[in-house]
């Protein structure tokens, strides 16, 4: 169904309103009293380190000499890294929209083709930056996001028949109709929501004070919201240009930039802009103080930024930020963190399953720990990805679900980046979901009737009429398996995966199911934001059958990439585990070597899917092309030279 149809009701109302210009700043709340720390463990908080308003001031200066000399007005957005909105500036004659690209045959489906807010599209880059990047290990800009999500890795028109990029489908996350993101537009709590999901068009970036990530920036003016399809070239982006200027004084290290970092064989791309072709000297700008009013003003934007100034960003790990340490009782591993509501609550405390009344036994609290003290330990001993200094440990985050989704626990690494939280119940839901019993008759419930026609088109694929019934259980690589434009993954001229949108309308703003089951909602979050409606969408990406009031199986939408398996007892699937954060066939290893250890830890009652139930069972396709399972790397570990750590479990 085509985007415009959906959206029509607010893409009258796009413009919003600038009020103010110049530096007034405004204060957060007071930060409630520290929870006490609990002892040391293997990994280390950031720094207490944030950006002051004199900060995001200085941010917004350099970014505004730098557009003003390439005569290209544009919104700018500053978020910290827990995704509080710091500051959003309209220059003068800065458009007040911009267009999402449309489909690659001119025919837009989903997020294609779409006009939408400037000021969301800035704070979705600002988000982005902050989000896929860390203190410790990798600094991550829109650029390489849209270098990892595209149909191949690297994206490049020499590249055809290589797989697709490694987060694939993570754009689809953190997004505004999310349970597990915050949304309170006073508050300091975060994770945040984006407005538009993560960003692949290049002009966002993360911010550093002294080493630490504190948050990021945004810039959007050209018109354009899209991706690079070919990484081999060098592009002049005024709206990266822009950007980068903004990061002078607050740029990542060196050493952790993208281009330092490989994922398999290739060097991931940061910026395509050097010192050089910058047409100012950042560190020269007029400060923002000097700047006349005539220059622009600070824009409100519903629901994230309430204008008026720049804000000061909230030291990430502490109480406010909605991100802290667990306390013993929480969670016995030293250095483990869990989400809080900014007042000493953890929002997901580990629990017992919600779904007896389904026919299952479900997981008891005491083998959800099991499960996450042993997932933990996994990643504590494998080594990361895209984690800088080589050789460090991954960090991540990781959920654990019952068979309805809900969510019976979540922690993570304090150094993990933010985007994993969100994507770690997404992982472990979608797997649940696809390898419930319910999947076909939840989907087919959907009253989008092109969500439902995935059913048949699944169905027809394997082929099997009983398909998504609960005889098959799904790791999220097997999911991202079907979820492919090219089925098997890169292969060109083949069909696409019955989860997929074909080619010639698929692109990273439209992906198939994933971005079927959650336009709607988006779409009515961006006429909020608008203002053209005055209720914002619910804490629920998708319109699912409920299992509980407002609660269905995937509440903050479907994931397509590796990183989650679910959990059995016996036959019967009773939840899933989901992992997100250094790398995908880590985040696969740890989800696998979790549930087994855990099982085991908690008496053998409980574990992975039978192996004779497991996708990698199945031939699929005109190809007869066998579907993946878990993903180990060979020789994971700091600790020990084993090898083939998967094999047998």
């Amino acid at each position: 169904m085509k985007l415009a149809s959906r959206l029509a009701l607010f893409v009258a109302a796009l413009a919003l309103v600038s009020c103010g210009g110049g530096g007034t700043d405004s204060s957060l709340p007071t930060a409630p009293p520290p929870v006490a720390p609990p002892p040391a463990g293997v990994f280390t908080l950031p720094g207490a380190q944030s950006l002051s308003a004199a900060d995001v001031q200085q941010i917004l200066a350099q970014s505004i000499a730098e557009a003003k000399a390439r005569n290209l007005p544009v919104v700018i957005a500053i978020t910290d890294r827990p995704g509080n909105v710091l500051a959003v500036y309209s220059m003068a004659g800065a458009r007040a929209t911009t267009v999402t690209r449309a489909g690659p045959t001119g025919v837009s489906t989903d997020a294609q083709g779409l006009t939408v807010p400037a000021a969301g599209a800035a704070i979705a880059k600002a988000i982005t930056g902050a989000y896929l990047s860390s203190s410790g290990g990798n600094a991550f800009s829109t650029r390489t996001a849209s270098q990892i999500v595209q149909e191949h890795f690297p994206p490049s028109p020499s590249t055809i028949g290589l797989e697709g990029g490694p987060l694939f489908g993570v754009q689809f996350s953190s997004l505004p109709c999310s349970d597990v993101v915050t949304r309170t537009a006073t508050a300091t709590v975060g994770p945040r929501r984006s407005p538009l999901g993560l960003s692949a068009d290049p002009g966002g970036f993360p911010l550093y004070k002294n080493g630490v990530l504190v948050g990021g920036i945004g810039v959007v003016g050209d018109n354009d919201y899209g991706f690079d399809k070919n990484i081999l070239d060098v592009e002049d982006d005024a709206e990266e240009a822009i950007a980068i200027a903004g990061t002078t004084g607050f740029d990542a290290p060196r050493e952790q930039q993208a281009d330092r970092i490989t994922v398999d064989g290739t060097a991931l791309r940061y910026t395509d802009v050097t010192a050089a072709s910058l047409k100012t000297t950042p560190s020269s700008a007029p400060a923002f103080a000097s700047l006349p009013a005539s220059t622009g003003g600070f824009t409100a934007v519903n629901g994230y930024y309430p204008g008026g100034g720049a804000l000061a960003g909230s030291v990430y790990g502490a109480e406010a930020s909605g991100l802290r340490l667990a306390t013993t009782a929480e969670f016995s591993i030293p250095s483990s963190m869990v989400l809080t509501n900014g007042s000493g609550v953890n929002r997901f405390p580990i629990k017992g399953g919600t779904d007896a009344a389904d026919g299952v036994t479900p997981l008891t609290a005491a083998e959800v720990r099991s499960v996450l003290e042993e997932a933990f330990t996994i990643m504590s001993r494998a080594r990361a990805q895209i984690r800088r200094p080589l050789d460090s440990p991954a960090q991540v985050s990781i959920t654990v679900v019952d068979s309805r989704g809900q969510i019976l626990g979540l922690v993570r690494a304090p150094d993990a980046p933010v985007f994993g939280i969100d994507v770690s119940a997404q992982k472990a839901r979608t797997v649940a979901l696809l390898s419930g019993p319910t999947a076909a008759t939840d989907l087919l419930a959907d009253p989008d009737a092109d969500v439902r026609l995935f059913v048949q088109r699944a169905r027809d694929f394997v082929p099997d009429p009983t398909f998504l019934t609960g005889k098959t259980a799904f790791e999220a690589k097997s999911i991202g398996n079907l979820s492919r434009p090219y089925f098997p993954d890169g292969e060109v001229g083949r069909p696409n995966g019955p989860f997929s949108r074909p080619i010639t309308l698929w692109s990273p703003l439209s992906t198939g199911l994933q971005s079927a089951l959650i336009i709607n909602n988006l779409g009515a979050h961006l006429g909020f934001v608008t203002g053209a409606t005055a209720t914002d969408t619910p804490g629920v990406c998708t319109n699912l059958p409920q299992v509980a009031p407002g609660q269905n199986r995937l509440q903050n939408g479907l994931q397509i990439f590796s990183g989650g398996a679910p959990i059995y007892r016996g036959t019967r699937m009773i939840g899933a585990v989901g992992i997100s954060g250094d790398g995908i066939d880590q985040d696969s290893m740890i989800s696998f070597l979790g549930i087994h250890n855990g099982g085991l830890k908690a008496g053998g009652t409980i574990g992975n899917a039978p192996v004779e139930m497991r996708a990698d069972q199945l031939l699929v396709g005109p190809t007869h092309t066998r579907l993946r399972y878990a993903g180990c790397p060979f020789a994971p570990f700091l600790d020990t030279n084993d090898q083939n750590v998967c094999q047998g479990k």
